[in-house]
């Protein structure tokens, strides 16, 4: 790969780690699954960066390929994981860091509910909470952007609703 790629993929990278990270979050079990899912991603945009055409911004194509990637690898652990695992089972990635326990508290409500949801529902409720713009949640998923708008009005109430049982 030339100079240019590679300084491209790493501007993007810097600019872009810690969101990933955070979609990664959303779709891993604990810590370390969310350090390999991590390291698939980036492995992934690696290896696409040649093919990148420009036709969307750089962020708007790591971000697609972050989540096919989440994706796949869901899809691919649910099918080989035992049939008789109960979600309360799975384990949930420990809260570090931040003074407000109360705002630790909201947080691990929010990221267990966030989990309960559909793929599409997680994917268009975690690119919202990046500050992605409708636009670019649609480019990314395939959705039009109205029907983004009302999947997150909604989303938001079943995550409110959810919290507050939790709570």
């Amino acid at each position: 790969m030339d100079n240019e790629l590679e300084g491209t993929f790493l501007e993007a990278l810097e600019k872009n780690q810690q969101k990933l990270l955070r979609i990664c979050s959303v779709y891993a079990t604990d810590t370390e699954d969310k350090k390999d899912l991590f390291q698939e991603v980036l492995v992934n945009i690696w290896q696409s960066m040649p093919s990148f055409k420009g036709k969307s911004s750089i962020d708007t194509w790591m971000f697609r390929i972050t989540l096919n990637v989440c994706l796949r690898l869901q899809s691919n652990h649910l099918k080989n994981r035992d049939r008789f695992t109960n979600v309360e089972s799975v384990p949930v990635e420990n809260l570090k860091g931040g003074d407000n326990e109360e705002q630790n508290q909201q947080l691990f409500l929010l990221r267990n509910c966030i989990k309960k949801l559909n793929e599409i529902e997680r994917a268009v409720i975690t690119l919202h909470l990046e500050d992605l713009p409708y636009k670019e949640i649609s480019e990314i998923t395939g959705l039009s952007e109205n029907h983004v708008a009302v999947k997150i009005k909604r989303i938001k109430t079943r995550l409110l609703n959810c919290i507050n049982k939790m709570s």
